[in-house]
């Protein structure tokens, strides 16, 4: 879909971020689906022991590996690569909605979108800055 940032107003920039998250969550949801598929197929029969926590292996907290495993056809990770488009899809929002309030220089609305992406990026990334 290309955009002509000169024909954005509020209507138009409210139906694409509507049809961005609608889209994002179905795409999210599809792959989580198709991975419990995939992964009910790759476990028949097995039993998970849930009593215990286990922690999350090095795949599941690395994005590339996520999506490297994901393209093999791993079902635990054709999950959780859903489970990261859907945490995609709000800040892709964010994103887009900083993008729209500068091609419209409301520098206001430029200046609350961009602390919110801020403190987003804060809170996903914060194992890794403290």
């Amino acid at each position: 879909m290309i955009v002509d940032y000169k024909q954005l107003d509020d209507r138009r920039m409210r139906d694409i971020m509507g049809s961005l998250l609608r889209y994002g969550v179905v795409v999210a949801a599809l792959l989580v689906i198709f991975g419990g598929v995939l992964f009910f197929i790759q476990h028949p029969g097995e039993y998970f022991d849930y009593s215990t926590f286990k922690g999350e292996p090095l795949r599941f907290r690395k994005v590339h590996l996520i999506i490297q495993e994901a393209f093999n056809f791993r079902g635990r990770d054709v999950i959780q690569l859903g489970l990261l488009v859907l945490v995609a899809t709000p800040i892709a929002r964010v994103i887009f909605s900083l993008v729209g309030f500068l091609f419209e220089r409301d520098w206001i609305y430029v200046a609350i979108t961009f602390i919110v992406l801020v403190i987003l990026f804060i809170s996903l990334f914060s194992t890794y800055l403290f």
